[in-house]
């Protein structure tokens, strides 16, 4: 339980430094054990303009590891912000260590033309 207390605290601290805005939004990457989630998010508004997730059919049906996936998500994440006109974003770990599944989607994101 102190584990996820701790997290929580670190998500606040986080969270009180970045905001979104429509012409910038906010990445926020949600890991779980299983999947990992992503939104881009308009905070001025309170709306989600885009997510993806390694839940997507399209994702699913790839083969690999779950770090493989992930960099798929942060490539889908880009492709739907390029379509709605979002070239920058502010990215939101929540929480996570910037290392292995979150990095991948930082990576994917990146490299598919979203700048952070």
């Amino acid at each position: 339980m102190e584990k996820a207390i701790k997290k929580q605290k670190i998500r606040f601290r986080i969270r009180k430094k970045i905001s979104g805005s429509s012409a910038k939004p906010r990445l926020s990457v949600f890991r779980s054990n299983s999947d990992i989630y992503v939104q881009l998010i308009d905070d001025d508004h309170g709306k989600t303009l885009a997510s993806a997730s390694s839940r997507d059919k399209d994702i699913r049906a790839q083969k690999g590891t779950k770090t493989e996936k992930s960099k798929l998500v942060g490539s889908a994440i880009a492709r739907k912000a390029g379509e709605l006109g979002i070239k920058q974003c502010i990215f939101d770990r929540g929480g996570n260590l910037y290392h292995g599944r979150v990095k991948a989607v930082a990576d994917g994101a990146r490299e598919a033309g979203l700048e952070f």
